[in-house]
C-alpha cells in the first residue's frame, strides 16, 4: 500500500486543456472517488496515475517515488476497466493469473494467489469457466480478482459498474467497498454517479472542466457544498435553487416570496434547499401547484411549480411519509431556514 500525491497535474491535447493544475493528497489506504460530469477529466486523470497517459505538467508520486517517467508496469498499480478486458480464450483462473505468468511467477504461487482471490470474491466454482459463460457481475469480479492477485500498492477503478443493471450495481458497489475494508489498499475510483461516490468514498473529489470544484468527506460536501455546481451535483434529487436578493433579514425571491436567512448573508443571490428540507405547510411562503408525484415505497418525490411563476425551474420535495397529493393540487411550501444554503452572485458559499 502507498499514498498518492498529485501536484499541479496538467494534461493538454494541443490547445485543449483537459486537466488543469489538479493537486490531490490521497492517504495510504484511503478510498478516493473522482466524480463529475462527462468530459470533466476524471478518467484522463486516472489514466495519468496509471501511466497510460503522459502528463503535460506537474508531478505524480506513489509512495515516496515520483512516477512521471515510469512505465505503467513499474508503478505497482492494478486497474479495473469499464469493459472488464478479459481474454475470451482463457479460463477465469488463467485470466486472473495472467499478469503473474508474464512476471515469471512460479505456478504454485500463481495457483495459491488465484485461489485466495477467488475465495475473497466468491469465484471458487467458476475458475474453470470462460468469460462467455459468465454474467456481467461475475466478469466484473474476475476483473477485480485479476487486480487483487497482483497485490498492488494502489487499485484504480475506471467506471467499473457502468455496464451493469441497476440492481447489480448496488450489489457490486457494496462488494467493492467491503473488499476495500478487507484489504485496505489505497483506491482511486472514477464514476459519474454521485450515489456511488457518496456511498463508497472516504473522500470525494468533484471535478468540472478539468479543475477541482471541491474535495472532502462525502457528508461534508453534502452538508456544506462550496458552490452551486457541487450543491446540484452531490445529492439525489438535486438541490432546489431560488434566485433573488436579501432585503433586511429576509431573502426575497424573484417571484416575491419572503424567506428567512441567517445573519451575514447580505449579498446572497441564490437560495438553495435540498428536497428533504421542503415541507408542505398551509402558512408557507411559497404557493405551488403539484406537477408530478413519484412514490418509491419508502419515500415520495413530488415536483412542484410556484403558482404564477412559469419561468422558474421546478421545486422538488422528498417526503418520508405517504402523501395523497395528486397533479394539479394547490399547496404552500416552506423551506427549512436552518438548512438553507446561501450563495453569492459569484457562486461562493456565504453561510
Amino acid at each position: 500500500m502507498a499514498s498518492v500525491q498529485l501536484r499541479n497535474v496538467q494534461k493538454s491535447y494541443g490547445p485543449l486543456d483537459v486537466v488543469q493544475n489538479v493537486s490531490i493528497d490521497i492517504a495510504d489506504g484511503e478510498f478516493v472517488v473522482l466524480v463529475g460530469p462527462s468530459g470533466c477529466g476524471k478518467s484522463t486523470l486516472l489514466r495519468m496515475v496509471a501511466g497510460l497517459e503522459a502528463i503535460t505538467g506537474g508531478d505524480i508520486a506513489i509512495g515516496a517515488k515520483r512516477v512521471n517517467d515510469l512505465p505503467s508496469k513499474a508503478r505497482n498499480i492494478a486497474m479495473v476497466f469499464q469493459n472488464y478486458a478479459l481474454y475470451p480464450h482463457m479460463t477465469v483462473a488463467e485470466n486472473m493469473g495472467f499478469s503473474l505468468t508474464l512476471a515469471g511467477t512460479g505456478k504454485g504461487q500463481i495457483k495459491k494467489r488465484v485461489t485466495e482471490a477467488a475465495d475473497i470474491l466468491g469465484l471458487d466454482a467458476l475458475l474453470g469457466r470462460y468469460p462467455r459463460e459468465l454474467s456481467g457481475g461475475q466478469r466484473q469480479r474476475v476483473a477485480m480478482g485479476r487486480a487483487i492477485v497482483r497485490d498492488p500498492q494502489v487499485f484504480l477503478f475506471d467506471e467499473p459498474l457502468s455496464n451493469l443493471d441497476a440492481k447489480l450495481r448496488v450489489q457490486m458497489r457494496a462488494e467493492i467497498k467491503a473488499l476495500h475494508q478487507r484489504l485496505g489498499t489505497t483506491t482511486i475510483y472514477v464514476t459519474h454517479d454521485q450515489v456511488e461516490a457518496m456511498t463508497m468514498a472516504d473522500k470525494i473529489v468533484v471535478l468540472r472542466g478539468g479543475r477541482i470544484e471541491q474535495a472532502g468527506r462525502p457528508l461534508d460536501l453534502y452538508d456544506r457544498p462550496a458552490n452551486p455546481f457541487v450543491a446540484s451535483f452531490i445529492g439525489s434529487p438535486s438541490m432546489n435553487f431560488l434566485s433573488g436578493s436579501v432585503e433586511g433579514a429576509a431573502f426575497l425571491t424573484d417571484a416575491g416570496e419572503c424567506l428567512p436567512v441567517p445573519p451575514g448573508c447580505a449579498s446572497a443571490a441564490l437560495y438553495g434547499v435540498r428536497p428533504e428540507h421542503v415541507a408542505i405547510d398551509p402558512t408557507g411562503p411559497i404557493a405551488a401547484e403539484v406537477l408530478l408525484v413519484e412514490p418509491t415505497g419508502s419515500e415520495t418525490q413530488v415536483t412542484f411549480r410556484a403558482t404564477g411563476d412559469a419561468a422558474r425551474s421546478e421545486i422538488v420535495g422528498l417526503f418520508r411519509e405517504r402523501t395523497d397529493l395528486v397533479p394539479g393540487a394547490r399547496v404552500r411550501l416552506r423551506p427549512d431556514p436552518a438548512n438553507a444554503h446561501l450563495f453569492g452572485a459569484d457562486g461562493s458559499r456565504l453561510n
